[in-house]
């Protein structure tokens, strides 16, 4: 296999081999994650954390996106093996159907595969719409990052029985609406199980446990350098790597064989 494709991951969905996801944000670290054996690199905009030093994704534009993943895609061209790319559309760039539609495609046309959006019932129609017009899209529920403020604060999602209710209905609702895939963030583990045997797509996780189909972190946690508060969810691979390579590698080999994450990285 030289490049992931969609129907790949949905196959290692249905064989119940775990699938493998981590940010990039410039062509040499998504050339170096792609020979690692990543399966999917993110173009998240959590680059407006630790590549551009905000608080928050919110001040993260557009043109910052489309910037960042023309780059990732030069490193993944260059790549033997070519991981599947994720764009995230920034805050207030999909607020209606007609700006998700447009900006949507200007991620695919600077080299994006498929387009993440935070929400849920709101966003049904557009991404009915995107479904139409063949661009695949990446739900994400549970904590969102770009609706941080609103949530109170970096907190767990989902812990009462409504709020679960809720994340479940959303994540059916985004597959019906033609989602292809879902990030599930800082949601309980067992919350994640249920929605990821409920979904016929690939469900990714970040603090949702071991559950789901493939996991992701952000490029920098992993290799511990983000300065600050470490989440509870986040591994640092560099601690028994000599490279970064290596680090890489070990979060792979980790996440394929189930070690990772482990009791302590859930909720």
């Amino acid at each position: 296999m030289t490049a992931v494709t969609l129907n790949h991951l949905q196959r290692m969905k249905a064989s119940g081999e775990k699938a493998t996801c981590l940010t990039a944000y410039d062509a040499t670290f998504a050339h170096v994650a792609a020979a690692a054996g990543v399966d999917m690199l993110l173009v998240g905009d959590s680059l407006g954390m630790v590549i551009q030093g905000h608080g928050t994704t919110v001040p993260v534009s557009m043109e910052d996106m489309l910037y960042h993943v023309r780059a990732v895609r030069s490193g993944v061209d260059m790549a033997e093996r070519k991981p599947w790319i994720i764009g995230d559309m920034p805050f207030m760039s999909y607020a209606t159907p007609t700006q998700l539609l447009s900006n949507a495609a200007r991620l695919i046309q600077a080299g994006a595969q498929m387009v993440k959006v935070e929400g849920g019932a709101w966003l049904l129609d557009g991404i009915r719409q995107l479904s139409d017009r063949g661009i695949t899209v990446c739900g994400h529920l549970g904590l969102t990052p770009q609706s941080v403020d609103a949530l109170g604060g970096y907190r767990v999602q989902g812990k009462q029985d409504e709020d679960a209710r809720r994340i479940l209905k959303d994540a059916e609702d985004l597959q019906e609406a033609g989602a292809r895939m879902l990030v599930l963030e800082c949601v309980p583990r067992a919350l994640a199980k249920t929605i990821t045997e409920r979904l016929q797509i690939p469900v990714i996780g970040i603090g949702a446990g071991p559950d789901t189909d493939a996991q992701v972190l952000v490029l920098h946690d992993m290799l511990g350098i983000t300065p600050g508060f470490k989440a509870r969810f986040v591994k640092n691979f560099m601690h028994e790597a000599s490279s970064i390579p290596e680090a890489i590698e070990a979060y792979v080999a980790a996440v394929k064989n189930g070690a990772f994450p482990a009791d302590e990285h859930c909720f």
